[in-house]
């Protein structure tokens, strides 16, 4: 089955999730057609910020509630991820919600150390496989893309790898090169949704979303202006590639620990 997926590329209000919230609310209800997924940005309330004792909520805060009434609104999967503190702990999470209310979390793994965000947040621990449709999807969080290792599609476990981001103009081409590496190396179709404009510490983000083929040719790919995209991917073009270009079966095998 085709799965129809609709990305979200704008800029954010600076540490104001009522703001944003609403924001997405106006949007999606102006120009969201009738799809499956639609994808946020990383820290989607907020924009990237270390700012966690003040501004993070608790698991099941508005945020949730917000995503819980437009997926419903929508009839379609909405996910991206916020900052929120559970058990004396704050993470950068990835929230999958479904129409039906039900979701599912991820905490980024990799912390971006370089803006201190270990000093902050704490690591996941477990990947994220979710069904949608018959499709698997692997959703992560920006800094991931950079480890190969986490991405990696074990034995075809996913169909689609998805990367929602706060990613900086200033590393673009790492960005753009690396979603079309994690597509060729995975045969997957990959998705990566980043935001533009320019953050609260005068950080500027080119936007760059884009859908790979699993071949690794670009299907969509957006810069710098703000919008919503929507593309239907095609299961069976997936299916027929890996079939005839295997790769997946001579790759090493491994464990992580």
């Amino acid at each position: 089955m085709d799965l129809r997926v609709t990305i979200v590329q704008t800029p954010l209000h600076w540490q104001d999730a009522e703001a944003n919230r609403a924001m997405f609310s106006e949007k999606l209800a102006a120009a969201a057609p009738h799809t499956d997924l639609i994808v946020l940005p990383e820290m989607f309330t907020t924009g990237f910020s270390m700012e966690a004792s003040s501004l993070a909520e608790v698991a099941a805060g508005p945020t949730l509630s917000w995503m819980q009434q437009e997926a419903q609104r929508h009839q379609a999967v909405l996910t991206g991820s916020v900052m929120v503190q559970e058990n004396g702990q704050y993470y950068n999470r990835l929230y999958w919600v479904r129409p039906d209310g039900s979701y599912q979390t991820y905490n980024k793994r990799h912390l971006f150390r370089m803006a201190r965000e270990h000093h902050t947040y704490a690591a996941g621990k477990e990947r994220l496989v979710v069904d949608l449709k018959g499709w698997n999807v692997c959703p992560l969080v920006c800094y991931d893309l950079r480890f190969p290792v986490w991405s990696r599609n074990i034995g075809s476990g996913y169909d689609l790898l998805l990367y929602v981001a706060n990613w900086p103009q200033v590393r673009s081409l790492a960005w753009r090169t690396l979603l079309q590496a994690r597509a060729i190396e995975n045969v997957t179709y990959v998705v990566g949704v980043n935001r533009v404009g320019t953050d609260g510490n005068s950080h500027p983000y080119a936007g760059d979303s884009a859908i790979i083929h699993p071949k690794g040719h670009h299907l969509l790919e957006t810069s710098h202006t703000e919008g919503i995209h929507t593309l239907t991917l095609r299961k069976q073009e997936l299916v027929d590639f890996r079939e005839a270009f295997p790769a997946h079966l001579d790759a090493d095998g491994f464990k992580l620990l």
